[in-house]
């Protein structure tokens, strides 16, 4: 009987340590993410890649393609993504004019830390004689530690839509 309980407490201490060891090693892991998403986000070389979207008067929906992404790399903007809502007025040319699609280098941004140690991005195009088939007025994007983010963008002349994605480094 003694023997007995010395094993249950030698087996319960084990375990123990061996849970505390794994919930290190998790954390350890978290602390490297958001050191690697804290980098990537403030050196503005970076890309969203969207997964899901939630327009407006649709169903909300994954994205079948892993090509719908936002890169912003060191001045330039880069954006292509599907649209799916109601638009006020329809695009120039209705066959390659369907998406969100924008390059320039020619638009505001501001990156603030929030609460939750994440960050809110605002991008705001500029409207300029090489940028005048972009209807984008806004898009914000709010950056979790984790490197989760979501992307909301409101246009002129479509209603707003929202994707859900991550960021990760711009490959080179």
């Amino acid at each position: 009987m003694k023997n007995l309980k010395l094993f249950c407490i030698a087996a319960i201490s084990a375990l123990s340590l061996n849970l505390g060891y794994a919930q290190a090693a998790k954390i350890d892991k978290k602390a490297t993410k958001a050191a690697e998403v804290k980098r990537i986000i403030t050196s503005n070389n970076y890309v969203f890649k969207a997964n899901y979207a939630i327009p407006m008067s649709m169903a909300a929906g994954p994205l079948n393609s892993a090509n719908y992404d936002v890169t912003v790399n060191n001045g330039q903007l880069e954006v292509y993504l599907p649209y799916f809502g109601r638009a006020f007025a329809a695009p120039r040319n209705l066959g390659t004019d369907g998406g969100i699609k924008l390059n320039t280098k020619d638009y505001d941004y501001t990156s603030v830390v929030n609460k939750k140690g994440g960050w809110d991005i605002s991008i705001k195009p500029k409207r300029t004689e090489l940028n005048t088939n972009s209807d984008v007025q806004q898009m914000k994007l709010n950056v979790g530690k984790d490197g989760y983010a979501t992307m909301y963008i409101t246009s002129l002349h479509r209603q707003p839509i929202t994707f859900n994605g991550y960021v990760e480094e711009v490959k080179k």
